[in-house]
């Protein structure tokens, strides 16, 4: 190879390699822009009382189901938002459909969990769930056997039990 080839084939190497670097600093703020944002496969539904939620959470329950008697429904949580501890009878099944959020059960550390994840509460294990204080999380929610009861709320996930998770 003569010396204006390799100049040639350089400064083609270098172009190459300056367009996939624009391409993946594209990719990247893209990425940060998800991360930032949720969206939404079922409307935003009601607005959750502040006597079981901390921030604002929202709930679009689907109709009961009298065959397998199942309870299900989208919870939304804004960024910061959680439910206060809880336990269902029967155990409750969590699968995240988009965002960042948090899950501890008592006496465990708190698990971060994101778009992908299925959580399994077991029965009357008390445990709360929420987003991350940056941003927002989507989950639906599986409770079985409701001829055994639904959720029994508890007290609020403090300000200092959530600070770990941050």
């Amino acid at each position: 190879m003569n010396r204006y080839s390799k100049t040639k084939f350089l400064t083609a190497f270098i172009a190459l390699m300056t367009v996939f670097a624009c391409q993946q600093t594209e990719r990247k703020e893209k990425m940060k822009t998800y991360e930032i944002t949720t969206n939404a496969i079922f409307p935003k539904g009601q607005k959750g009382p502040s006597e079981l939620f901390t921030g604002n959470a929202h709930n679009f329950g689907f109709e009961l189901d009298s065959v397998f008697t199942t309870a299900a429904g989208n919870v939304y949580f804004e960024p910061g938002a959680r439910s206060n501890w809880h336990s269902h009878p029967a155990g409750q099944i969590l699968i995240i459909t988009d965002g960042v959020g948090y899950h501890q059960i008592e006496g465990q550390l708190i698990e971060t969990i994101k778009k992908g994840d299925v959580v399994q509460c077991p029965p009357n294990v008390r445990h709360w769930h929420g987003a991350s204080a940056e941003v927002g999380l989507q989950q639906i929610y599986i409770v079985p056997n409701t001829e055994k009861g639904i959720v029994n709320w508890q007290e609020a996930v403090t300000d200092a039990q959530y600070q770990p998770a941050k």
